[in-house]
């Protein structure tokens, strides 16, 4: 960084040798991304540093959202007004981490910071994803909720770590499997393997019953691909001929008529435990 007088840096706009990046920071060359990041946290005062989804996105579990930069800033500090900046006020004290660079909330912080702001079906995807990414371990995260008591929201965070689990890989895959939980429906085992008759294995479900042989999963937009519905067709067949019995939903199932999930499930549990009592 190089501080100049106003007249050199007219004169270096001019020539077009810099480019304004945020009010009062300049670069030489284009900027975007990470760049204009830091450019904006030039702009704040000592103390800001980034937190919520933009942390979340820099620790390695953003599976929400980053339309704006979410900063932090000390309670007893005015909050900055910037145009795409959303400043929270932190009442916690806390020691900020470097990640490429740029000040962050700690990773368990930021994870139980959303746990217990954002809506439940969007915050156990958060604590899956971060452990899942080796930025916090499960314990971290149910050491961090207790600091956050009588903060807004932290009866749901302590609700949900001890659901947290890393196997999970996609965002519909945690709703998934909370919706079927908050049904009041056992647990469903995350990444479940089905192994083949000499031991191997061979198709990994999002969800399953291993003691039922139910598996549930999310149809995602990927599955319209061709190839890949040539494989699960064949996958399937597998399964069907291997005994287990599978449930597939959809984004409308998941966020329109999660009841219908509930039911669906229900019953192939229901209508397994009698097919083994008549065993």
């Amino acid at each position: 960084m190089r501080i100049l007088t106003v007249r050199q840096l007219r004169t270096r706009v001019s020539r077009d040798e810099l480019r304004r990046v945020r009010r009062g920071v300049y670069a030489d060359q284009p900027c975007g991304g990470e760049d204009e990041l830091r450019a904006l946290m030039l702009c704040l005062p000592d103390g800001a540093i980034l937190a919520r989804q933009s942390a979340a996105r820099r620790h390695g579990f953003g599976v929400l959202r980053e339309d704006v930069v979410h900063v932090q800033v000390p309670v007893t500090m005015a909050k900055p007004r910037l145009p795409g900046l959303i400043v929270h006020h932190s009442v916690l004290p806390v020691e900020p981490v470097l990640v490429r660079g740029l000040p962050c909330v700690p990773a368990a912080r930021c994870a139980v910071d959303l746990a217990r702001t954002v809506r439940r079906m969007d915050a156990l995807p958060v604590l899956d994803a971060a452990i899942r990414s080796g930025a916090v371990a499960k314990e971290d995260l149910a050491a961090e909720v207790p600091l956050h008591r009588a903060l807004r929201g932290v009866r749901q965070a302590r609700e949900l770590v001890p659901l947290a689990d890393g196997r999970a890989e996609c965002r519909q895959e945690s709703q998934l499997r909370l919706v079927l939980i908050d049904g009041r429906l056992p647990w469903p085992e995350p990444q479940l393997w089905v192994f083949d008759g000499d031991g191997f294995p061979r198709y990994r479900l999002d969800l399953g019953y291993r003691e039922h042989r139910i598996g549930v999963e999310y149809d995602g937009a990927s599955h319209l691909d061709r190839d890949r519905l040539r494989y699960d067709r064949t996958r399937v067949n597998w399964l069907d001929a291997s005994g287990w019995r599978m449930r597939y939903f959809t984004d409308r199932d998941l966020y329109h008529r999660p009841s219908h999930i509930i039911a669906t499930v229900r019953t192939a549990l229901s209508t397994s435990r009698s097919s083994h009592f008549a065993l």
